[in-house]
């Protein structure tokens, strides 16, 4: 009884806990920030109805989450600040709720806890437009009614400035966020929109409709602006990470956002003016000690039009010059400047002190001059064209906006010039190897390496230096061996009489392979350091060891668990600590054999935050294209059938871009770890790339060897609990023999029909699998007596074993992700 009593009592003391708002407070700093539960649960990684029960009081977070969700709740409480305690205008009261008791906002939202929106409309609190409802009538967020004239917002604290990171438009971080601008004085009074929550792909596109029009002179413009100003934002506004700017039929500016402030006129000075004004857009940090980033404007072909700019990007080194200088020119006259080198993406900023305005940066996206201009600009912009181009092949600045704010708010940093090297942005973003300090003395800032982070230095050892280092030449040229952990490539067996009965060869392949290892895989982060008769604990240092695994019994009918060609080893090699730990847990390798090892001096799962943030975008942009966790076997087959048939969709469409994307991030991130660089000589790529702290070969050795292990290890549960196995595997894919053109059956299930958990099942969640094709086995026979591997064979045949021939295979792109993920 005593310990029931002291749970009561500890449970008791965290709900009350220093520090923890009231339950109240915790729901109206979430609705104020136009979060949902989902998405608290999913960062706090809990369960939805302990988020709810936070805030209705019902429960308490615990020990080893409340520190991270007063965390949430202090940041929301800064930007979010409560209400003043002024009456409001005088509405109908709740019942059960005095009539001069403050309003508890409890604004309306879907089943899935996105917050219901409609068109603006005076907020019967404060009179200004709101597109949030509650109980039907429209009213602001909690903290957001605002009388109609109110004190301009103070600014943020300064924000230590930062190299920017490569991305579509170079982002380069302002001392202080610029504050949201008022819509320009040449607009008929319309009230500003209230700040709305990021949104999905499927962001509305809804647009301003009363702007600035052709006919009204500048002289009476300005005039206009004798009438009093609209309200400033709140310090709270929304930030956008994007914006895109058209025109309509009649000349009138469209942003692509709906109440966002547009220029004041159709010239390249106004445009520029109204860059200079200091416009709600913004990256921000995903970390603390993180850097956020510059918003981004991209223009669209009537946009270009208008601003008297070409619809092509000049294609002349002196047509370039001069569309620099007329660029130039027209910022030089409002304080700002633009980039020395033009192209597809530029940026243009104001340095503090400049006459015009306050300091301001901003990235400049040209949609219709995407995958334009030489080798150089478009490999700056190789992942920006496919996420600008829309379903009927055309490039889209509205699509591209549309997609980049998905993008940012998925994984909280803005697509770079490639998914790898987003990869790399993403994984500084979440996990930021420098801290920024300020002198409380003399104000100054200062930066340092936070503890743990990945050094700028070449730190490659002889064995796993990755196959373009000078180290690992050096081994190999004397005969020495060098680490392989790989994936599998190209293995196969000869097929048993029973499988050779069955008339199908059916086509497993896995998803996000690397992603299902990544999220708590402990990785050397630290130096490594050379061990003699090292000590084994269990796997709990990375590294890698020097192993003999020339007499460990493995399973026949399934590719060796330690090598990438699936055959036994020939002799000792390097192997790393994911391959050692499963070879002596299941099949009785003996670590005390074991007599040298390069042990890193820091093992950390470095890709937590990283994947978490991936796996998120992942699962959010299938399950809007049908694919969910949790769905049957024959369920998952049949909306894998149909899930790229987006139709006139754009959310269909925009989430099936964005799913390659991210898919494409984390596995150019993971190859990355070992860049070739292949454009750079030797000297340079040693100083360039091997020298970087994102070049740490034994980083992507690990990974894949933990996501080759983790195969292995559900084909030995599926082959233990079914007899089946695969005969052939290349990468991710393996083969199977089936009686019907289907994967149903080399599923093992409980007697309920569930999956078993670690073994073969049909899902779209990493580790699951997807039914890639299904092959008739003559085929498959025939191409084993020519000595070429059936995997070749999964793209000639469709999933019902329909032939569809390799031109008509849907094969994908080949990027140079996928090259980098190969060396």
């Amino acid at each position: 009884m005593s310990d029931e009593l002291f749970d009561s009592v500890d449970a008791l003391l965290s709900a009350v806990r220093t520090g923890l708002p009231t339950p109240a407070e915790r729901q109206r700093l979430r609705l104020a920030a136009g979060l949902t539960i989902t998405q608290v649960a999913v960062a706090l990684r809990v369960n939805s109805a302990l988020v709810k029960g936070w805030e209705d009081g019902t429960a308490a977070p615990g020990p080893d989450v409340a520190p991270a969700y007063v965390r949430l709740l202090d940041g929301l409480a800064t930007r979010f600040p409560a209400a003043p305690a002024a009456a409001p205008t005088p509405v109908a009261s709740t019942p059960g709720q005095s009539a001069g008791a403050p309003q508890q906002v409890m604004l309306d939202q879907n089943p899935d806890g996105s917050l219901v929106m409609g068109q603006p409309q005076a907020c019967v609190q404060c009179g200004q437009p709101s597109v949030y409802r509650s109980q039907g009538r429209p009213m602001h967020l909690g903290g957001f009614c605002r009388p109609a004239a109110q004190a301009a917002p103070v600014s943020a604290p300064p924000e230590p400035q930062q190299q920017a990171a490569p991305a579509p438009a170079v982002q380069a971080v302002p001392d202080t966020p610029p504050a949201p601008a008022t819509p320009a004085p040449t607009a008929p009074a319309e009230a500003p929109a209230a700040a709305e929550p990021v949104r999905s792909a499927s962001v509305s596109a809804s647009v301003v409709t009363t702007v600035w029009r052709p006919g009204t002179s500048r002289t009476s413009a300005r005039t206009a602006t004798a009438r009093p100003a609209a309200p400033a934002a709140p310090a709270a506004a929304k930030w956008w990470p994007m914006v895109a700017l058209d025109v309509a039929g009649d000349g009138t500016w469209v942003p692509d956002i709906a109440g966002f402030p547009v220029p004041a006129g159709p010239k390249l000075g106004d445009w520029f003016s109204w860059l200079g004004t200091g416009l709600p857009l913004r990256i921000e940090r995903a970390h603390p000690a993180g850097r956020g980033g510059d918003g981004t404007v991209c223009l669209t072909a009537g946009a270009l039009k208008q601003l008297g700019l070409p619809a092509t990007l000049p294609a002349t080194e002196k047509a370039l010059a001069a569309l620099q200088a007329k660029l130039a020119k027209a910022a030089a006259a409002v304080g700002m400047e633009v980039s020395e080198q033009i192209g597809p993406t530029f940026r243009t900023f104001r340095r503090a002190g400049s006459a015009g305005g306050q300091k301001t940066s901003l990235g400049i996206v040209v949609a219709p001059w995407l995958g334009q201009g030489d080798a150089r600009q478009q490999a700056t912009n190789a992942l920006a064209l496919p996420l600008a181009t829309a379903p009927d092949g055309t490039v889209d600045g509205a699509t591209f906006a549309r997609r980049f704010r998905a993008f940012t708010a998925d994984l909280g940093v803005a697509p770079g010039a490639t998914t790898a090297s987003t990869g790399m942005l993403l994984l500084d973003a979440v996990r930021p190897r420098i801290e920024w300090v300020k002198d409380p003395a003399t104000g100054e800032w200062s930066s340092h390496l936070r503890e743990g982070a990945l050094p700028s230095s070449d730190v490659a050892v002889p064995p796993v230096a990755g196959a373009r280092h000078p180290l690992t030449r050096q081994l190999l040229a004397a005969g020495e061996t060098v680490c392989e952990e790989e994936d599998y490539k190209w293995w196969a067996r000869d097929l048993t009489p029973e499988e050779a009965a069955r008339p199908w060869v059916v086509a497993v392949d896995v998803c996000a392979s690397y992603l299902s290892v990544t999220d708590s895989l402990r990785l050397p982060a630290g130096e490594l350091e050379l061990v003699e008769n090292p000590a084994w604990n269990g796997g709990k240092d990375a590294g890698f060891w020097w192993c003999d695994f020339t007499t460990t019994a493995v399973d026949e009918l399934l590719p060796h668990p330690a090598t990438f060609h699936g055959r036994l080893p020939a002799g000792p090699g390097w192997y790393a600590t994911p391959t050692v730990a499963y070879m002596a847990s299941t099949y009785g390798f003996d670590p005390v054999t074991i007599t040298r090892a390069y042990i890193s001096t820091h093992t950390v799962p470095l890709l937590k935050e990283w994947t978490g943030r991936i796996r998120a975008g992942y699962k959010r942009t299938y399950a809007e294209l049908g694919l969910v966790d949790g769905q049957g076997p024959e369920k998952f087959l049949a909306a894998y059938a149909v899930h790229k048939d987006v139709g006139d969709d754009p959310a269909r469409a925009d989430a099936l871009v964005l799913a390659a994307a991210y898919k494409n991030v984390y596995k150019g991130g993971i190859g990355k770890w070992s860049d070739s660089a292949r454009h750079l000589d030797d000297e340079q790529w040693l100083e360039k790339v091997a020298a970087a702290w994102s070049y740490r070969s034994e980083i992507r050795f690990t990974i894949i060897a933990a996501a080759r292990i983790a195969a292995h290890r559900r084909l030995r549960k599926t082959y233990l609990l079914t007899g089946r196995a695969p005969f052939a595997v290349n990468v991710d894919s393996y083969l199977y023999t089936a009686t019907t053109p289907s994967p149903l059956e080399l599923l093992p299930v409980k007697d309920d029909g569930t999956p078993i958990p670690g073994a073969l099942r049909l899902g779209i969640a990493p580790g699951s699998h997807k039914h890639e094709s299904s092959i008739p086995l003559p085929a498959v026979l025939e191409a084993l007596g020519r000595r070429e591997h059936p995997s070749k064979l999964v793209h000639h045949y469709a999933t019902d074993g329909t032939y569809i021939g390799p031109d008509q295979a849907d094969t994908g792109t080949v990027t140079d992700e996928q090259n980098e993920r190969e060396s």
